[in-house]
Formats: C-alpha cells, structure tokens, sequence
C-alpha cells in the first residue's frame, strides 16, 4: 500500500467526491499513470490514500492552468524520482505563463500605440499596389514584401500577373503594422499580435478582448498555485516513511 501521512484507506466513490471527478474518471486517471497505483482487496476492490486525493487535485488545477496534456506529464513526474523532473516541468509551465503576461502587456501598449489610427472599414477606393501603399506609409516597397514574408500583412495576388494588390482591409493591416513598427515592436511579437487586431473592428474590442485574455490568464496563474500545493502534499506523501 502506498504509504501516507494521513492513515486510513479510501474507496474509489471518497476519492471522486474529494477531488471533484467522478468514479470513472478516477480510475481512467489512474490507468493513465495521474494517480499512482491503487493496492487490492482480497475481493479486488481498490484501496486508495490521501496521496491519490492529492495527485487528483493536482492533476485538476494544473489541467486548467497548462492544459490536460502538461498536467499529466506533471503529476506522473512526481510519482517517481528524481523529484527535480516534476518540478522542473512545473517550472516550465510558470515560465510559459509568463511568457503570456510579457505578450499581454505587449499587447496592451500596442493597442495604445494604435489609438489614433482609425481602423474601422476604409473605403474600396484605398486598395493599393506595393508601390502606392509604400509611398503612402513612407516606407520602401521591400519592407511590405517582407512584412508578407513574416505574414503580417499578406495581400492579394493578380491571377494572371502575380502583381500583390493590398485590398482596404489589408491597407488597414500595414497601417497598424507600420505604426506599431514605428513604436518599436519587433516582427515576432507583432506575427502573434496581428491576427488579434485583426480580428477587432474598433479599439474598445481590442482593449474588451484584451481584459478578457488577461482575466484569463489570471485565472490559470492561481490555478498553477493551487496545483503546485497539492503538487508539494503528493511530493510530501512520497517521500514519507
């Protein structure tokens, strides 16, 4: 039996109800490798222990914080030495959350960058070849070739010609690339940023979008805390004679 610093053996139904899931699902963790091992009665029902709740647990907050498959990875890592591969990958889902945040607040400061750039529609009459859409940014023809490149902007292309033709909304696009180029942005971050302009219309749905990502995000951070929580009690339970 897998040994505990609280005493006392449980059912697979006082795991489910513990930890939120149900009985099914309690077993698909544990043949999934999430929860380690449960012993047998003689009869050959399953006896579980407080390490099993807390792994569950574990496996539940670090879910909805990184995802399904980075929880699992996780919380098997604990189930065996060395204990440094749990938390190195714990770790590395931390680091990408972060990640997130600097990208959030990059964002941000772009849709700040871009308030006076009006972005609703432009009229038919803006659509504009290479060279007349750089002349009117005041950039070289090479830049917007580049930035199709990188696909920031990707205009259209003559069937017959091959010749790119930058329809209104895609004018609209290189405006806000250039003025966030402009800003400093480098051409990475502005490749995850763009689409999520894009998408928004008006400034105040880029700005709507943007609290609900960062509302988000905030919920996954405290979803990590709770993980690594239960994730120090599944370490602890381990390691206990």
């Amino acid at each position: 039996m897998v040994s505990g610093l609280q005493s006392g053996v449980l059912r697979t139904v006082d795991v489910a109800r513990r930890a939120g899931y149900s009985v099914q699902q309690i077993r698909d963790l544990e043949h999934d490798g999430v929860l380690p091992p449960a012993t047998r009665t003689a009869t050959g029902h399953r006896r579980y222990e407080e390490i099993h709740v807390q792994s569950a647990l574990a496996y539940g907050a670090f879910a909805a914080g990184a995802g399904p498959a980075e929880a699992r990875r996780i919380v098997r890592a604990a189930h065996g030495p060395p204990v440094s591969r749990a938390l190195a990958l714990l770790d590395a889902a931390h680091a990408r959350l972060h990640m997130e945040r600097a990208e959030l607040r990059q964002a941000k400061q772009a849709a700040e960058a871009i308030g006076g750039e009006p972005i609703e529609d432009v009229r038919a009459s803006d659509a504009m070849s290479v060279s007349e859409l750089a002349a009117a940014l005041g950039v070289r023809p090479s830049t917007l070739r580049h930035w199709d490149a990188e696909q920031l902007v990707v205009p259209d292309r003559d069937p017959v010609r091959g010749a790119r033709r930058y329809t209104p909304a895609q004018v609209r696009d290189a405006r806000i690339v250039h003025q966030l180029r402009q800003a400093g942005y480098r051409i990475e971050p502005l490749r995850a940023l763009v689409p999520e302009l894009r998408r928004a219309r008006r400034p105040e749905e880029i700005i709507a979008a943007l609290a609900a990502r960062d509302t988000e995000v905030e919920t996954r951070s405290r979803a990590l805390l709770e993980g690594a929580a239960a994730l120090n009690a599944v370490l602890a339970l381990s390691s206990a004679p």
